[in-house]
């Protein structure tokens, strides 16, 4: 109980200590002396006044906003096993996952648990992770009784049964600016028109006058300054980005936005939770000097193969470079980070690969033995659809469906299930195959799927 008292007094100083450095904490402060002046604010009832203003003029619900959305970086404490030591590694990306193959925990000994003595797959960590039972009621809003935007919304669904009053709601939670109705409506998913206020709004992305001055000034760093990791950005964005059908007319938006974000010295503070450390450089002549030592790039993330795939989809929602900046800045700290650094968080990419080994080793064993003798491990082909958050593969109006849930459950989870739905979909195929080529040349494709009805059929039409 006292641990758990202090983990809590330790995450509200952190929560506190993050807004003091906000443009919101100056304006509360502004306000704050402004309501002073009014005829109504007493002296003797001051605390009680200013509590009763705040709520009046909106200034309640903007805090209570900021402090929910901080509330997903910091979650409260659940007090899991910590996490062993060599799990605490940076994790460069690679294409056939070979780092994440290679992970053992030195202090686990097979005697212990007879279920994962019995998996199968390449991952050999033994983390928890949820089986269906488990998954269906995480993801209770996905069931097949819920009106859902990806299977509802479509032509054969006359509008009048779901998605006219879905977009009703939805204007309702945008007009009363509730951060966590935001997220709890968007579990169904987001209308379009609404999507782009929506997510804003969850993510606590407000676009005061000093966001769009501090962008301009990391505009200006750009030009003043070249980085060697300048040379990456291009190269990545020219090698994937630019050849999608989807997403190479925003070559010079990510260019900008990425750019600048390699520049941001406030993209460090999320290493406070992540299992990863920036790199550091040293100043010429001063090797090894540990006050000497920079964090290089400034923001502490060496951008990998795809990592401009993390930026393309949003630039269909936001047309402005500031906004679109901000909004990729707040997703990659709250969620990106971790499809590419080793931890044992559940939305880590090492949980993910298990979770998605776990799925189809229980729920397709024959699927999974067939691929697994013909030397086709499922995960050597999925892997890259999770690091990248099916960016590049889904058809984007798909892929933001996806990202709707992953933003309303505050969760990676189901980057997982949708890798294991769609093995199962593709299953009659994949059992016919004889080779590794053979089974990616049958998954090659996915920009025909239909995200939500994959989902639904896998956890809630499943036998368990």
């Amino acid at each position: 109980m006292l641990q758990e008292e202090s983990d809590l007094a330790l995450i509200i100083a952190q929560i506190v200590q993050k807004l003091k450095g906000s443009n919101l904490y100056t304006q509360l402060e502004r306000q704050a002396w402004a309501s002073l002046q009014r005829p109504e604010i007493k002296l003797e009832s001051l605390k009680e006044d200013i509590k009763e203003f705040f709520k009046i003029s909106g200034w309640e619900k903007k805090l209570q906003n900021a402090v929910y959305s901080e509330l997903s970086v910091f979650p409260l404490p659940s007090h899991p096993a910590a996490p062993p030591e060599h799990l605490k590694e940076p994790l460069v990306y690679m294409r056939k996952a070979q780092v994440l193959i290679n992970l053992r925990n030195p202090n686990y000994e097979n005697g212990d648990s007879h279920s994962f003595r019995t998996h199968l797959g390449l991952i050999q960590v033994p983390l928890k992770v949820k089986d269906i039972p488990e998954l269906k009621e995480f993801f209770v809003e996905l069931g097949l009784t819920a009106g859902q935007l990806g299977v509802d919304d479509s032509t054969q669904v006359p509008p009048e049964l779901f998605e006219n009053e879905h977009v009703r709601i939805g204007q309702k939670v945008l007009s009363e600016q509730d951060s966590a109705a935001a997220q709890q409506y968007i579990r169904q998913g987001s209308p379009t028109a609404l999507r782009a206020e929506l997510w804003a709004l969850i993510l606590n992305i407000s676009s005061q006058p000093e966001d769009i001055l501090y962008y301009e000034q990391l505009k200006t760093n750009v030009i003043q300054h070249d980085l060697l990791v300048d040379s990456l950005i291009y190269k990545d964005v020219k090698l994937t980005a630019s050849n999608d059908d989807y997403y190479f007319v925003f070559e010079d938006y990510l260019y900008q936005v990425l750019l600048c974000f390699s520049r941001d010295t406030s993209v460090l503070g999320h290493f406070a939770y992540s299992s990863a450390s920036p790199p550091k450089s040293y100043i010429r002549g001063k090797l090894g000097l540990e006050e000497y030592a920079v964090f290089y790039p400034p923001n502490g993330v060496i951008p990998f193969h795809g990592f401009s795939m993390y930026v393309a989809p949003l630039c269909f929602l936001y047309h402005e470079p500031s906004k679109l900046y901000q909004i990729f800045r707040e997703m990659y700290v709250r969620f990106f980070f971790r499809l590419h650094s080793i931890s044992s968080h559940p939305s880590g990419i090492v949980s993910l690969c298990l979770l998605f080994e776990t799925l189809l080793q229980t729920y397709l064993p024959q699927l999974f033995y067939h691929l697994r003798e013909i030397g086709a491990q499922p995960l050597r082909i999925s892997f890259k659809w999770m690091v990248r958050a099916f960016s590049g593969y889904l058809a984007t109006d798909q892929l933001l469906l996806l990202w709707d849930r992953i933003l309303g459950y505050n969760s990676l989870e189901i980057l997982a299930v949708l890798a294991a739905a769609v093995f199962a979909f593709r299953a009659v195929n994949l059992m016919e195959v004889t080779s590794l080529a053979a089974a990616e040349a049958v998954l090659a494709d996915l920009s025909t799927l239909k995200v939500m009805p994959l989902l639904q059929i896998f956890l809630f039409a499943t036998v368990t």
